[in-house]
């Protein structure tokens, strides 16, 4: 089971100065409506199709929009599983079959009924290959998906080829949350972009307004009472969600008092908030913020390299540095907050320039240009590192770092970051040596994406029948600790083999202003208005 996760409060220190320009792009929270919270989000690709969460990779589509999807099932911060739309379900021997007894009481905001049919369509369209569903479609097992039946009107049985442990968990998750049969059968080409009347759901808030890139106004549900502990209508009637990429405009409209709830504060900025504003750290858990080193392309194809790559970063300086001591260095490609999550590795592949230089002239990178770097057969040691704008000033400082560490080994790493669309056209035929992201998730079956041949995420492109092998049998049990083994068995494998570099597990850092009460975060840190007030 998931581990909780640790909520720690952070110091406050004196006011941050901030240029009153930065903050003039909302109205004073003082000076809105008792009933109207202003959260203060970074949200910059939103606007780029990722307003649906069912097709969405990015973290930040789910944060916002479950303030209008629910889910069958709620995920406890001790890692178990509680009613929500489903009052009650059952697991077949065997796991491959969930079915879920559904509240007879719940409405969409436009007036259908959830039921077992709004299921089946949700289900159905999020596998359908036209939707082009990434994690969504792998939540739901991807090819071990066989079907929704409906059993009658609040009953209905979920199907799989084979045994799929991790199901409960992703039916918790907004991406696997619900849009009213309407939409789908009408607006299901609009969802990506999303908006007043497409974005429809059972949630306690509906969303009225959308200006991209600007703001997201959702308005309070009235009707609402089945939230996952029972909540009925929450007390706020307007969440203004503010969307301001630079991180200083977040932290400058927290203080100020322009924004009630800013959330994604780097750890530069968080211990520097004001007297009154809460700051709350929740640890992801998931894959770390990590580097992927594709070994079909360039110079990664040599195992020695990869090592020496990992061995030549000093990651503990950087990552103390850059992030003030508030996200810790990973050691594994688990989270230290996700169930399986291998403690053993701590420690095990520290800075070490006189390995990493041994490494390369063992795999014939002898002799150095005039610039330093390494040379082979007339070739530099050369690797080029692809970035998905944009980039946190924190992350950009890491990657100088990285790049400045591995120089002094004669490594270089040439850098690009790239907007969406050109970053896509090397990702697609994985022309690069390096990306880079990390991934939140509460089931260690997130790797399965990451490392199997057929992964979706496979940035690394790993193609090995044994590590196969083990993401399949990890999917299929239902015994926890024969699951932990495995993943054991993975983690301690890519210690070694070194397709992921994993740099540090980072957290959801949320500021609080003085006026909200009530709130609450799921186990991925990102903020619940189920109790929400404002004074």
């Amino acid at each position: 089971m998931p581990t909780p996760l640790a909520r720690r409060v952070l110091p406050i220190a004196a006011v941050a100065a901030v240029s009153s320009l930065l903050l003039s792009s909302c109205a004073p929270a003082s000076d809105s409506a008792d009933s109207e919270l202003v959260w203060s989000i970074e949200g910059a690709n939103l606007s780029a199709g990722h307003m649906d969460p069912q097709v969405s990779q990015l973290d930040v589509s789910g944060m916002v929009q479950r303030a209008v999807l629910d889910s069958l099932v709620f995920q406890e911060d001790d890692g178990s599983f509680t009613p929500w739309l489903a009052e009650d379900w059952t697991v077949s021997d065997d796991s491959t079959e969930y079915t879920f007894t559904l509240r007879d009481d719940v409405t969409f905001t436009d007036g259908e009924p959830f039921d077992a049919e709004a299921v089946k369509a949700n289900f159905d369209r999020i596998v359908d290959p036209e939707t082009e569903s990434a994690q969504a479609a792998s939540m739901m097992g991807a090819d071990f998906y066989e079907g929704t039946e409906v059993v009658d009107e609040h009953t209905v049985t979920v199907s799989f080829s084979q045994p799929y442990a991790p199901f409960l968990q992703a039916a918790s998750t907004p991406q696997l949350g619900f849009y009213s049969p309407a939409v789908l059968s009408e607006s299901a080409d609009q969802l990506k972009a999303g908006g007043p009347g497409v974005t429809v759901g059972t949630g306690p808030f509906e969303l009225t307004e959308y200006t991209p890139d600007q703001e997201i106004v959702y308005t309070r549900n009235d009707d609402y009472a089945w939230g996952p502990h029972g909540e009925k209508a929450p007390e706020v009637e307007t969440l203004r969600v503010e969307i301001q990429p630079e991180a200083a405009v977040r932290t400058g409209v927290i203080e100020s008092g322009e924004a009630d709830l800013a959330s994604n504060i780097p750890p530069n900025l968080a211990g520097e908030l004001g007297d009154g504003i809460t700051v709350d750290s929740i640890e992801y858990p998931g894959l770390p913020y990590s580097l992927y080193l594709n070994e079909k392309y360039g110079v990664f194809a040599d195992e020695k390299v990869r090592q020496a790559f990992a061995r030549g970063i000093d990651v503990d300086a950087s990552v103390e540095e850059i992030f003030f001591d508030q996200f810790p260095r990973a050691w594994s490609i688990l989270g230290s907050t996700t169930p399986g999550y291998d403690s053993s590795l701590e420690g095990s592949w520290p800075f070490d320039q006189d390995a990493a230089n041994a490494l390369l002239d063992e795999a014939g990178w002898t002799t150095r240009d005039s610039d330093g770097i390494r040379m082979k057969d007339g070739e530099r040691l050369s690797a080029r590192w692809i970035a998905w704008t944009p980039v946190p000033d924190d992350r950009a400082a890491l990657a100088n770092a990285v790049q400045s560490d591995l120089k002094e080994i004669g490594f270089e790493v040439v850098r690009e970051v790239l907007e969406p669309g050109a970053y896509n056209e090397q990702y697609g035929p994985k022309t690069f040596d390096l990306t880079d992201w990390g991934f939140s998730g509460a089931d260690p079956d997130f790797l399965r994406s990451h490392l199997h041949t057929e992964g979706f995420q496979n940035a690394s492109q790993v193609t090995d029948p044994q590590v196969d092998a083990l993401l399949e049998q990890g999917v299929a049990s239902g015994d926890q600790a024969e699951r932990d083994a495995i993943y054991t068995q993975l983690q301690e494998w890519n210690a070694q083999y070194t397709a992921i570099v994993p740099l540090y597990s980072p957290s959801a850092i949320t500021a609080m202003g003085e006026r909200v009460s009530g709130l609450d975060y799921d186990l991925y840190g990102r903020p619940l208005f189920y109790g929400v007030s404002v004074d």
